[in-house]
């Protein structure tokens, strides 16, 4: 059962980044990391993802090529899961799901089905069971890396990316790794989840402006 509450997050609490200087962090110390776990808490359901082959083809309406070109990557996904065997690195992901789905998350849950084929921890979690902690505002997006940095991470309203919020203060970092596990502990995992509600439909014929 998740928790029926969620940490505060004071964005004064934390350090302002660029987009870029979030980037450049964010590898920083992920690349740092050894013999730790991270969580991921996506709540959005719609981003504007950039330098990606496959988000631009659905951006196109081409369902098939994006599911193509989705494919390609098997060898970048294999690569990636055998640097975090060698770091001791296990990173969690918990994706909150409205449905009927956007054209945009229909999308990645096939992507996150095909990273969880590569070993990625993936479960997730109904709108439903999250509105309870949302009273005065969505969740935001946040990545725990290795329990001593989160990001809160920052988007436009048209979900494009616009850098993060970093905090490092111990009690706020382990407050939302806390209730982001619970999430994760309550979730479904991707692949049963993508055989049941995902694999049947067809191809999403409206896409966001």
């Amino acid at each position: 059962m998740s928790e029926t509450y969620a940490p505060a997050l004071l964005e004064e609490r934390g350090e302002r980044l660029v987009r870029e200087a979030y980037r450049k962090d964010f590898r920083e110390r992920s690349a740092a990391l050894r013999d730790a776990d991270s969580w991921k808490l996506e709540r959005r359901q719609h981003f504007e993802e950039q330098g990606s082959p496959s988000r631009d083809a659905l951006r196109r309406g081409q369902w098939e090529e994006s599911l193509r070109l989705m494919a390609e990557r098997r060898d970048d996904l294999a690569a990636a899961a055998r640097k975090d065997e060698r770091q001791g690195h296990v990173f969690h992901r918990v994706r909150v799901v409205e449905e009927p789905l956007t054209p945009y998350l229909q999308w990645e849950l096939h992507s996150l089905r095909q990273q969880a084929q590569f070993g990625a921890r993936v479960r997730v979690v109904s709108a439903e069971s999250v509105f309870a902690v949302e009273r005065s505002r969505p969740l935001p997006e946040l990545v725990v890396l290795g329990g001593r940095t989160l990001f809160s991470i920052l988007y436009s309203d048209a979900g494009e990316p616009q850098g993060a919020v970093r905090f490092t203060e111990p009690g706020v970092v382990a407050e939302w790794e806390h209730y982001i596990k619970s999430l994760y502990e309550s979730g479904e995992d991707i692949a049963s989840y993508f055989e049941r509600a995902v694999a049947h439909l067809p191809a999403p014929t409206s896409l966001p402006e």
